[in-house]
């Protein structure tokens, strides 16, 4: 993607304007509702999502883990013993 550039710039050609009519009520609700969740405006939420899924990158698996790690951070459950996935197990097989 081409870094933003303003309008100092001479040699820059201007950004393209698009307008996006008949959005269905639910689907705005949903854009408006992860803009203000990511603290973004609704046009750059917009931005955000179309380049995620026309132009997505290749994720490495060091990015992966790091995502996994991060979202396992945030669960909060007691951990299980191993005897107790045992007794489930053997439940399960009568």
């Amino acid at each position: 993607m081409a870094p933003y550039s303003n309008h100092y710039d001479t040699d820059a050609r201007p950004m393209p304007a698009l307008t996006v009519k008949n959005i269905p009520d639910e689907l705005y609700d949903h854009l408006k509702a992860s803009a203000q969740a990511h603290h973004r405006s609704i046009n750059s939420e917009l931005i955000h999502c179309l380049e995620a899924s026309l132009m997505p990158r290749r994720r490495t698996a060091e990015d992966v883990l790091a995502g996994a790690q991060a979202l396992r951070k945030q669960v909060k459950t007691k951990r299980i013993a191993i005897r107790e996935i045992d007794a489930a197990k053997r439940e399960g097989r009568k």
